[in-house]
Order: structure tokens, then C-alpha cells, then sequence
């Protein structure tokens, strides 16, 4: 067993809706939240790839969308 499948990760989020993973024992750095997905490294990062699907920064994504407005 590989020693990642022993912990349990977090999927956390920024406020640019930017995803990482966290051990679930270490306190979050500033600036991230917990997205609600909890598990093995392998699973939170198959998370992120299922529900992170626009890899831009929220603040660019919004200035493209005001752009084509």
C-alpha cells in the first residue's frame, strides 16, 4: 500500500475557484477553503479533475465574460 492511500486528503478551493489537495490533519493555509471532498490522494485528485474543468482564474474568466458582454 502506497503511503498515500494511507491519508486522507481534502479538496480545497481558493477564492480565484482554484483546487488543491490538503491533509485533512494539518490546519488550512489563508486563503482556502474545504470544498467538501474528503478522501484518499488518488480520489481528491480525481475530484479535481471531474469538477475543475476551467482551469482560468475566476477573476480572469470574469474579465473575459464582462469583455464579451
Amino acid at each position: 500500500m502506497d503511503s498515500d492511500d494511507a491519508e486522507i486528503f481534502d479538496v480545497v478551493v481558493n477564492d480565484e475557484d482554484q483546487h488543491s489537495i490538503w491533509r485533512s490533519e494539518q490546519a488550512l493555509p489563508s486563503g482556502w477553503r474545504r470544498a467538501g471532498f474528503r478522501g484518499p490522494k488518488q480520489e481528491c485528485l480525481s475530484y479535481i479533475e471531474t469538477h475543475w474543468t476551467d482551469m482560468r482564474p475566476l477573476s480572469v474568466r470574469r474579465a473575459v465574460d464582462q469583455q464579451r458582454s
